[in-house]
């Protein structure tokens, strides 16, 4: 296979380690990211997959897959499967591991049996693991050691990996609506802009949206209304780098006014521009109840 050829293949990614390392937060971030997701694949099936994304010709264009001791006697052959695979396609490996005690304490939390243990106890299975798993870490191109990590530190530290270069990390809906018709169930924020006059009584202006120059002109030219979207834009700031930080992939600011037709759309519309160029950030723009009667 020539390099365009596996360029055209795509990307796969093989997600192995310690049980209780991490491996399902990882493989749940990594779908956020847009990567296809297989779990608890045996490694015999890891040549099929990759069969199946050369005929796929960039349909799926980044593979991750889940291999793990769940697979029994069958994950014994995974070193020679990757080997294998290796001279054919381009694969990194990622391994997660944690320290033994911390291991102990995840199964204990969780009260479930390590896979490996059978009659002896967590610690007996996380030792045979760990045996088993040596060959493997040794070939790994990055080892995330998640001792010290809780689910949204490695979320964010696998996003930072694996993200596309200059792929958005957070998705913010900017979200305009009427208080009349109720508050947006799914909203992280919610701004109130029932502060400003409503051009609902102005005879000119109550026919149109604040989709309508004239409309924005007018809420725009009221007292505090620059002052508020500038203000607002500002504080948001701070906040979208801390829901990146914390991996929180989505979120809905709010902006309200009576009915969401004229007020909200305008300020809804205005703080979309202020944040289109937030690092990391995609920004979009929806009025529920723009239409509305």
């Amino acid at each position: 296979m020539t390099e365009a050829e596996r360029r055209e293949s795509g990307e796969v990614l093989i997600v192995t380690g310690m049980s209780g390392a991490g491996r399902s937060t990882a493989a749940n971030a990594l779908e956020d990211l847009g990567w296809y997701v297989v779990d608890n694949l045996p490694p015999q099936m890891l040549r099929p997959l990759l069969d199946l994304t050369e005929l796929a010709a960039g349909v799926l264009p980044r593979v991750a897959v889940v291999v793990d001791v769940r697979g029994r006697d069958l994950f014994s052959e995974l070193p020679e499967a990757i080997l294998a695979l290796r001279e054919r396609r381009q694969i990194r490996l990622i391994f997660l591991d944690a320290a033994d005690g911390v291991l102990v304490r995840r199964f204990e939390a969780v009260r479930r049996p390590h896979p490996l243990q059978g009659d002896g106890t967590v610690l007996d299975g996380i030792r045979l693991e760990r045996e088993r798993l040596a060959a493997v870490r040794e070939s790994a191109d990055i080892i995330i050691d998640t001792s010290s990590h809780n689910i949204h530190q490695l979320s964010s530290q696998v996003a930072e990996l694996f993200s596309e270069a200059g792929a958005a990390r957070h998705t913010l809906t900017i979200l305009s609506f009427g208080f009349k018709y109720g508050l947006p169930p799914d909203a992280d924020l919610v701004a109130d802009m029932r502060f400003l006059p409503n051009p609902f009584w102005n005879d000119e202006l109550r026919a149109l949206t604040g989709e309508d120059d004239a409309v924005r002109e007018y809420v725009l030219a009221q007292d505090g209304a620059r002052e508020f979207i500038e203000t607002y834009a500002a504080a948001l700031h701070p906040v979208l780098a801390g829901y990146q930080r914390e991996n929180k992939r989505h979120s809905v600011v709010a902006i309200g006014c009576t009915g969401g037709k004229h007020r909200s759309v305008v300020m809804a519309r205005e703080l979309a521009e202020l944040l289109a160029a937030e690092p990391g950030v995609a920004v979009r723009v929806k009025h529920r109840d723009l239409g509305r009667e």
